[in-house]
């Protein structure tokens, strides 16, 4: 099938909102070519388990296409359409199973050596699109809070090494419940600024009390049924017999939230679906807690562009080979608070670049506190890069002034 012959029965299996969204601009999506159409079908059948930062993109991108006159159109998907297709990839229902349509596409770019013509041809179209897309303003300036080091007595690793040269490295904070500090901060903020998923509570171990109304919570403790039961899937997937890494790949790219147990609708539902893909497309999300919230942190920026953010990474288990973790075979767990730590300080520097990503970037605030010492760093508008200060300061005026 052609785009060209698309009918509005065609997403009769989509989800609701995204079927309302493809209808509506069913003329224009027949005039899209084959090999831009199911990549924008990839968002679309997805719309109802996204974040609001997400359908606004996805509407702005709907807004930008629909306005072009039709010699723009044209001009704008002749890139795309002048593509050399395989009959194949035309046969690929790429209606109800964009994402497969994707994955053979790229690789049919790739042995036909197409795959420039293609990545010029997307950057060109996204630069566009953003240009043409007004600036979103933002209620307030962004805030990212991390907490590391949970279980470390006596640390001499040289910690925010990355980041020192981004901010002030502070060396006597006085952090006396610190944590609860922390926690007051994005509750106060989310109040003030209330908005669906706009503030974030992520936690490598459990959850500390903290009023949910209007905070995005999740933490590693709480999955733990979830991860269990999807790490049995995988193992069974991964024996003899079980299809190996291809089949695994599929069933987890198919993975759907009450497979896992998780039920529920609404904004409940998207944060099912959200979890799920941390769960499936993070390499270790399932067994690391360290890598289950650098990796939520990563993706809670890109997709739901918070306006505030709480990570706190919890010590995981001794390294020990993911064949053996899957398998079932490893040796007793033993916690490895060191080894955490400086995964967690490498997560907080990737959550910083992350943060820089999003708009609003320059007005943007940071700090990383090593939890149960008097050791932070601190980013921002108002302070200064690459200076260490050794000078008294308490933890409560410090956030106070990044908030």
């Amino acid at each position: 099938m052609q785009p060209g012959e698309l009918t509005p029965e065609r997403f009769s299996s989509y989800p609701p909102l995204a079927k309302q969204l493809a209808t509506t601009h069913i003329l224009l999506l027949q005039q899209l070519p084959l090999a831009f159409l199911p990549l924008l079908l990839r968002e679309v059948i997805a719309y109802d388990w996204k974040f609001p930062a997400e359908r606004r993109d996805l509407d702005n991108q709907f807004a930008y296409l629909a306005g072009l006159p039709a010699d723009q159109l044209h001009t704008s998907m002749q890139p795309f359409a002048q593509l050399r297709l395989s009959p194949e990839l035309g046969s690929v229902d790429w209606v109800n199973s964009p994402a497969q349509f994707s994955e053979k596409l790229t690789a049919h770019l790739w042995t036909t050596h197409q795959i420039e013509e293609f990545r010029t041809a997307s950057v060109e179209y996204v630069h566009k699109l953003n240009a043409a897309t007004p600036a979103e303003k933002l209620p307030t300036h962004r805030l990212s809070l991390i907490i590391l080091g949970e279980g470390v007595t006596e640390n001499r690793y040289p910690l925010f090494r990355k980041l020192r040269p981004q901010g002030v490295y502070l060396k006597n904070v006085n952090a006396q419940d610190g944590r609860r500090i922390l926690l007051d901060a994005v509750a106060q903020r989310a109040a003030e600024h209330p908005a669906p998923f706009a503030h974030w509570y992520i936690d490598g171990a459990t959850n500390d009390p903290l009023p949910r109304d209007g905070v995005t919570c999740m933490n590693y403790s709480s999955l733990g049924e979830v991860r269990a039961t999807l790490v049995n899937k995988m193992r069974k997937v991964m024996q003899p017999g079980g299809g190996g890494p291809e089949l695994l790949r599929t069933m987890l790219a198919q993975m759907r939230p009450e497979e896992l147990g998780l039920q529920g609708t609404g904004d409940v539902g998207v944060l099912n679906h959200f979890q799920v893909s941390i769960l499936t497309e993070g390499s270790g999300t399932q067994l690391f807690s360290t890598t289950f919230v650098q990796w939520s942190a990563r993706e809670a920026l890109r997709r739901a562009q918070p306006l505030t953010l709480l990570a706190r990474f919890a010590p995981r288990l001794h390294e020990q080979s993911m064949r053996e973790l899957i398998a079932g075979t490893q040796q007793k767990p033993v916690p490895d608070p060191q080894g955490s730590l400086i995964d967690a300080d490498m997560g907080a520097y990737y959550t910083w670049i992350n943060q820089q990503r999003l708009s609003g970037a320059e007005q943007s605030r940071f700090l990383v506190w090593f939890e149960g010492h008097n050791e932070a760093l601190v980013a921002g508008p108002g302070f200064g890069r690459g200076v260490v200060d050794s000078s008294a300061i308490d933890l409560k005026d410090l956030v106070s002034h990044l908030t």
